[in-house]
């Protein structure tokens, strides 16, 4: 008996099944299956090809081929956004830019990110709607709360609840790539994915990642992309996976794809596929291949009530198309040196003359079982096998900072000072900008690692940088004193590229309208610095130009604290 269209469907376990998804899916599961069978009679998964006419008939057959841990390779270009692993990442980011949405939020807490059950997301659902108020919280904040009517006092909700801080934290505050950096070295992105992964597809899955990573990069240059625009430019596509090579791997192909490639054994999805339907407002173009110019241009209305005059034509168009056709069935045949073996769906029209009619009279019949969800096979899809991620090697021994037992090796000195002022514009640079403290052991190590510095001199850099941020010049960083403030600001003057340390206006009484151009130095007189005052001088000519009827005001900040300012 059919249930009901309004009977209640526990959309958590029971799926929303459409006949021809259905049908689909059963012709991968039965194909899955007649090619385990040739592989367990002596094929290797490279003698076999799968072909197809649409791209979307061979990604049910890639699933089911991996359920029983068979590698498949889709051989064609694959957007980023259509792997499910980077989907996962996405969902992330998404519900950390906006955290009202409980959809992304539950696909990524379910994901290997968090690993969490059905169960867990039905408690955490149950909790929402317990929570009290006109609006109803969304699914973030009832795991950021803890005053709800019914308490998540499982340990797996508060680590999830401070995992996503710590990783909003870095989203809010970092650009895209440099969050996803350290969200992939804080959650062990890539292992947690590598584990869940089967073994025959770990290595695009992490292929993948590692892309999207990259991808965070190629947006605008890294350098002015927010996260809100990079997930908006990965859902609208146009990025593609990198195209991961398995020799080793059953070849799935859509028939285009496949021109100049053979096989051992070539199955060929779908043959039963009735004509296609008659176009409707359609262009119709009569353009012999030896004529100069087109003889006729017609916009057609409906191909089964032509007009007189687009009879001959129409007739030339669709006996090129069964031409097409033909050829279409001849380069699959051909793709086969041994076997080739056909499948279809049932159609749901007569179709005397698909490619299945063509040549079922002269095959033999395979039996072959349908392959179930439970086949023993899948259990190999989720093993125990050992695996390595390539990681950094260690530094060699001449590479390494020298103990205190042996003294620190020698360094020219003037490229060490230059390495310290460096750490100490980075520094001024990342405070406050930060989800993490400045002075964090993160930051602190990420310091000392980008300026190959050792623990004491990137202590002498970050004490001088405190005393700068700290010293006569800390109303620079005061919101109510501080209009506008910008870090690392780049000025184009008389052709030339100029890079402010510090640029701000100032706003309260008797500065109102002051720019001040503020440029740190290690050195405590850099005024008696001949090259440097130049230097400073370009740097407010520059910004004079752009605003001719304002105060533009220069100074020094030195590493002592001081505010040095320039007549």
């Amino acid at each position: 008996d059919k249930e009901p269209e309004d009977a209640w469907r526990d959309s958590l376990s029971t799926p929303r099944e459409l006949p021809e998804e259905t049908l689909r899916t059963l012709e991968a599961r039965q194909a899955a299956a007649w090619i385990d069978r040739q592989l367990v009679s002596g094929l290797k998964p490279s003698d076999v090809m799968v072909l197809s006419r649409k791209r979307a008939g061979l990604l049910p057959l890639q699933q089911a081929l991996q359920g029983l841990d068979i590698p498949a390779q889709i051989g064609e270009k694959t957007e980023l956004i259509d792997c499910c692993e980077v989907l996962d990442i996405v969902a992330l980011l998404d519900v950390l830019v906006s955290p009202q949405h409980d959809l992304s939020l539950a696909r990524a807490l379910r994901s290997p990110l968090f690993g969490w059950s059905d169960d867990a997301l039905v408690e955490l659902a149950l909790a929402r709607e317990a929570a009290t108020g006109e609006v109803k919280p969304s699914w973030f904040e009832v795991l950021q709360k803890s005053e709800l009517e019914s308490e998540l006092d499982d340990p797996v909700f508060a680590a999830a609840a401070a995992t996503l801080s710590q990783y909003k934290g870095w989203v809010d505050s970092l650009p895209p790539h440099d969050a996803l950096q350290a969200i992939y070295h804080e959650g062990d992105v890539l292992a947690r994915f590598a584990a869940a992964a089967p073994s025959a597809s770990r290595g695009a899955v992490l292929a993948n990642l590692r892309a999207l990573l990259s991808a965070a990069l190629q947006l605008d240059g890294g350098r002015y992309a927010t996260p809100y625009a990079f997930v908006r430019a990965l859902k609208a596509g146009g990025l593609q996976a990198p195209a991961a090579v398995n020799p080793n791997a059953v070849r799935l192909l859509t028939i285009h794809g496949a021109k100049g490639l053979e096989a051992h054994t070539v199955l060929l999805l779908d043959t039963d596929t009735p004509e296609r339907s008659l176009d409707s407002m359609s262009v119709l173009v009569d353009w012999p291949g030896q004529a100069a110019a087109p003889q006729k241009f017609i916009f057609l209305v409906s191909e089964s009530r032509p007009p007189e005059c687009a009879r001959q034509a129409l007739a030339a168009e669709q006996l090129a198309r069964k031409r097409e056709e033909l050829n279409a069935l001849y380069v699959a045949m051909t793709r086969a040196r041994h076997t080739l073996t056909i499948s279809s769906i049932e159609s749901y029209k007569a179709a005397p003359h698909s490619w299945w009619q063509r040549l079922y009279a002269l095959t033999d019949e395979a039996a072959v079982p349908v392959a179930l969800p439970d086949v023993s096979h899948m259990g190999s899809s989720q093993d125990a096998g050992v695996f390595s991620l390539p990681d950094l090697p260690d530094l060699p021994a001449w590479a390494r900072p020298a103990s205190d037992a042996t003294g620190p090796a020698p360094q020219d000195e003037d490229a060490v000072h230059a390495r310290i002022g460096q750490a100490m514009h980075r520094w001024l640079e990342w405070d406050g900008l930060m989800g993490l403290a400045s002075d964090s052991d993160m930051i602190l190590a990420r310091i000392a690692r980008d300026f190959s510095l050792t623990p004491e001199q990137t202590s002498d850099a970050v004490a001088m940088a405190r005393r700068i941020r700290g010293g006569d010049a800390a109303w620079a960083w005061d919101t109510a004193m501080v209009a506008w403030q910008g870090n690392e600001v780049e000025l184009t003057h008389l052709g030339q590229t100029l890079r402010l340390d510090r640029l701000v206006q100032r706003k309260d009484a008797g500065h109102a309208g002051h720019w001040w151009v503020l440029d740190y130095k290690c050195a405590s007189q850099p005024q008696h610095q001949s090259a440097l005052v130049a230097q400073m001088q370009a740097y407010r000519a520059a910004l004079q130009a752009i605003y001719p009827g304002e105060t533009v005001k220069a100074a020094f900040l030195a590493g002592s604290g001081a505010v040095i300012e320039l007549d």
